[in-house]
């Protein structure tokens, strides 16, 4: 017996099933990255920016749906992150407009939902590229439209609309070249199918773990958050990290025998061997044993341990302040023009400014130039667009220049924008942190808000960037081989070098980078690398490039062990 229409109690089934589906394959879709990069974060920002929504549509009682369209449409938004979660937001922001009137939803109506979904998404971004999460999104929709009229039956126009997505995915390599040579199709694309698929199941009545609990008291239910929900699936508490110095012969045997006794006291490992060293990542409760067991091959450096569990805390803090924020801006939505700063007994200023970063030593920097809210962020943890909107409310200014200083929070910032009604901001599209530094360097009181943006923007575009990091898997990338454990120089437009040694990848990519109009260059070292390492590599480039005026500060960033700036 098919099933012809959807009501409000089934959309709700069907949208918390679509969220469980994202969620349970994240770190795949996350795996799905062009760079090689240990920062991979396509699944988790959708699967943040979906459970958002989540959030809001478990807590209602009553479904109707328009409150249902409402919860998704104003959940996704504010929890949108990252380039992905934006879009796929803005998916739903469409999708819920063409539904909200609607008592039951048919395949016609679907249809026209599907469409609306794609052309709100389409117009958010500014340049669309074809290949995309915004191709695939098109494509559904275009045989939505052809089988609304031929079928009212809504599992098989649901099955056919995904087979379809489906192979509109597998061409996106053909669309873009880059997605071709690294051997992947657009994770943004496969995320939006999953959701697809786990809607599917919830069509279908599947027996589903629920992302909210239905049966929660509706103050528990406030109180679950995401961090909540998933500290019980913390199995192993110490993300453990360090590299082997061999001081005996490790064939592959050896190797083999290493995984499989760390696999025996943890996961999320990796394990990756290059002629004298061996490079270790491990999820454990007992980073002694694998220390000790590391120490049997030779001498151990670069260890760092951190307790995922106090992570999490403290995320379920900010999660906590952020949930606090919304629900107080819920019940007293008249309270919107009164100040909502951090010291609203202090004058207000004309001009505020917010940057994200990751780093002590770069957030320490970003203040000394005039920041004055730091958003921790930046890759592997792209704050939401409700994260930027609560730090434009603790800024006392009446307009506030957001810095994402990442081309993957760009547009959540430019959703905080226009989701803020108290104060004006406005996005200095920065995409790295050099960028960043140089814009909020060359803003002038003694301006306009606009002339700024013009300068700060026009200014920031004459640096350079280079970021040195490690491979995670082997691929090409701009005609470039690369196998896993290399070190890799990422520029502005690509590539800039493939080495087996940090401080010769940052040298490779420092000669790439460098012309002769270059006067300075700014190197600033992460948390893996000791101040000696960065002051040697810092003094072999004072000697290779005389011309320049070479600087070294702390960063303290993750992930990259230098972010490299030429000006």
């Amino acid at each position: 017996m098919g099933m012809n229409c959807i009501d409000a109690e089934l959309m709700k089934r069907v949208f918390l099933a679509g969220a469980r589906n994202l969620e349970s394959n994240k770190e795949w879709i996350n795996e799905l990255n062009v760079f090689p990069v240990p920062d991979g974060d396509t699944g988790t920002n959708m699967t943040m920016t979906m459970l958002s929504a989540a959030r809001e549509v478990a807590a209602i009682e009553e479904p109707t749906i328009e409150n249902l369209a409402r919860a998704i449409s104003s959940g996704s938004l504010r929890g949108a992150r990252g380039n992905s979660g934006v879009i796929l937001s803005q998916l739903f922001r469409g999708f819920t407009k063409e539904i909200k009137t609607a008592d039951t939803i048919t395949t016609s109506v679907l249809a026209d939902a599907f469409n609306r979904a794609a052309e709100t998404a389409y117009k958010a971004v500014m340049k669309p590229k074809e290949g995309t999460i915004l191709t695939v999104a098109r494509g559904m929709a275009d045989k939505a439209s052809e089988l609304a009229a031929q079928t009212d039956d809504i599992l098989v126009f649901a099955e056919k609309v995904i087979a379809y997505g489906e192979d509109v995915l597998s061409h996106t390599p053909d669309m873009l070249p880059v997605l071709k040579e690294a051997g992947v199709v657009d994770s943004g694309g496969q995320g939006l199918i999953q959701v697809m698929k786990g809607c599917l199941e919830g069509l279908q009545g599947k027996e589903l773990a629920p992302v909210f609990s239905g049966e929660e008291s509706a103050g528990n239910r406030e109180a679950r958050s995401l961090g909540q929900i998933e500290e019980t699936d913390i199995r192993y508490g110490y993300c453990t990290e360090f590299i082997i110095n061999l001081e005996r012969s490790f064939q592959a045997e050896d190797e083999e025998k290493l995984k499989e006794y760390l696999e025996s006291i943890g996961d999320s490992l990796v394990v990756v061997s290059d002629e004298d060293i061996v490079k270790i990542h491990v999820h454990t409760n007992d980073p002694g044993l694998a220390i000790q067991k590391a120490l049997t091959y030779g001498s151990l450096s670069r260890i760092k341990i951190d307790n995922m569990r106090e992570e999490h805390r403290e995320r379920l803090i900010k999660d906590a302040e952020s949930l606090a924020a919304q629900q107080k801006r819920d019940r007293h939505p008249d309270e919107a023009d009164a100040p909502k700063t951090t010291d609203p007994t202090a004058p207000r200023r004309p001009f505020g400014f917010v940057a994200v970063s990751a780093g002590e030593g770069l957030a320490e920097i970003f203040r000394g130039i005039g920041a004055d809210y730091i958003v921790e962020g930046g890759q592997t943890m792209n704050p939401s667009t409700e994260d930027l909107l609560n730090a434009v409310d603790a800024v006392n200014a009446d307009t506030v220049f957001i810095l994402p200083n990442n081309k993957n929070i760009i547009l959540a910032a430019e959703q905080a924008a226009q989701l803020e009604k108290e104060k004006k901001i406005l996005v200095v599209p920065s995409k790295t942190i050099p960028q960043g530094i140089t814009a909020l360097i060359n803003f002038s009181p003694e301006c306009s808000a606009d002339e700024n943006l013009e300068q700060m923007t026009a200014e920031m575009n004459t640096v350079k960037s280079g970021q040195i990091t490690y491979a995670v898997r082997s691929t090409t990338v701009d005609g470039m081989a690369i196998e896993q454990g290399n070190i890799m120089g990422i520029g502005d437009s690509g590539m800039l070098a493939v080495e087996k040694s940090v401080e010769e990848t940052a040298l490779s990519s420092l000669r790439a980078m460098i012309d002769e109009d270059s006067e300075l260059v700014t190197v600033y070292y992460g948390r893996d690398v000791s101040e000696e390492e960065a002051g040697a590599l810092c003094e072999k480039a004072k000697a290779e490039f005389p011309s320049c005026e070479i600087e070294c500060h702390f960063g303290g960033q993750p992930i990259y062990y230098y972010i490299l700036s030429v000006e």
